[in-house]
């Protein structure tokens, strides 16, 4: 069988948007909600909601590629380059660095026009300090591009994108038709979904073009909205890897693409309910810290600081002795001591007991 870009057709994209008004509709009633939940909120609240959810995406796109980057270096970067970190806290990581500068980028500079240039410099963003990746430039190797499955015996390999010699033209088609979609393509959701398909398709990096390309749909969406998407599409995406691979991997096989726009609008639904979840959970911090309103001594404060930091989850399987006492570099009797107190307080409930005792923050 021939790939999308082999066909007579490419790129014609053709689809029939009939089985998803409703969703096109939920998606709209959605935006608006999200628009209201951070409006509602004190500024510091929305700043914070913002770095929440930026954070969530600079993992979780890293995250859909097997590459697991350290929450806390994305954290500080993102936080650093929103001005909420005073003094600018270290970031050791050079790869948590760049994910997390390129969400930053793609959300504040959303209504600039595509063009080469803008996604060389997300590229050289994302892969700052790499020396293994031909950085900031369209990938120029001989051998096919091959997106694979390793096995024993012989890989699997499930697309195979246009040679390295038809990159720089298929890239122009591109860029002009991410331009002129703006205003052709009316629905935010479905020019979204087609920028994803169209740009995985050429596949035109070396490495991160399933990052950039998700970067490209949340610039498509913001630009249908005229203002910054608030959400988290990779955090979806990733809570079902599979199903993404399954879905492009069709889509990838004919340019009738109406079952990849169905999968892929329905996914942005379920990322909108995850960053309401989000917002929401920033709502509760700041009211948590608005009960406890110098009730903390320092250390206390910089410890529930960092698991709320942590989103929703918090620190994986609670905060207990031994974490506390990591954390601030006191005696276990102190750290036990400084825990017992915030349950007291009602800051923090007890999750177990004994050697097992854990605690959550009772946001």
């Amino acid at each position: 069988m021939l790939y999308n870009w082999q066909q007579a057709d490419w790129p014609d994209f053709r689809y029939n948007l009939g089985r998803i008004e409703g969703d096109l509709l939920a998606f709209a009633d959605r935006a608006g909600q999200v628009g209201g939940l951070l409006r509602a909120l004190p500024e510091a609240a929305r700043d914070e909601a913002v770095a929440d959810v930026l954070i969530a995406e600079a993992i979780k796109t890293s995250a859909i590629e097997g590459e697991y980057l350290s929450r806390p270096d994305v954290a500080s970067s993102i936080r650093n380059q929103l001005g909420l970190n005073v003094p600018h806290e270290p970031v050791r990581d050079a790869r948590s660095a760049g994910a997390a500068e390129l969400a930053v980028q793609v959300h504040s500079g959303w209504d600039a026009p595509l063009d080469a240039e803008l996604l060389f410099d997300w590229h050289r963003i994302l892969f700052q300090g790499s020396r293994s990746v031909a950085v900031g430039c369209w990938r120029s190797h001989e051998s096919p591009m091959q997106v694979i499955s390793p096995r024993i015996g012989e890989p699997v390999v499930h697309f195979e994108a246009p040679p390295s010699s038809r990159v720089a033209g298929e890239m122009e088609r591109f860029i002009d038709w991410f331009n002129s979609s703006r205003s052709a393509v009316a629905q935010g959701p479905v020019r979204s979904a087609l920028a994803h398909l169209y740009f995985e398709s050429i596949h035109p990096f070396e490495d991160g073009n399933g990052r950039i390309g998700r970067a490209l749909s949340e610039k498509a969406l913001s630009e249908s909205l005229g203002r910054p998407v608030l959400l988290s599409l990779s955090r979806a995406i990733e809570a079902n890897r599979e199903a993404y691979y399954d879905a492009l991997k069709q889509a990838q096989r004919s340019n009738d693409v109406s079952e990849w726009i169905r999968y892929f609008i329905r996914t942005l639904l379920e990322a909108q309910t995850l960053t309401e979840t989000l917002v929401e959970f920033v709502l509760r911090k700041t009211q948590f810290f608005d009960r406890f309103r110098e009730r903390f001594s320092e250390r206390q404060s910089k410890v529930i600081r960092r698991i709320l930091h942590a989103g929703p989850d918090g620190f994986e399987g609670g905060i207990n002795a031994r974490k506390y006492k990591n954390l601030t570099e006191v005696s276990k009797a102190t750290a036990t001591r400084d825990l017992q107190d915030l349950v007291v307080k009602g800051a923090l409930r007890p999750l177990g007991s004994g050697r097992s005792a854990r605690y959550e923050v009772n946001v």
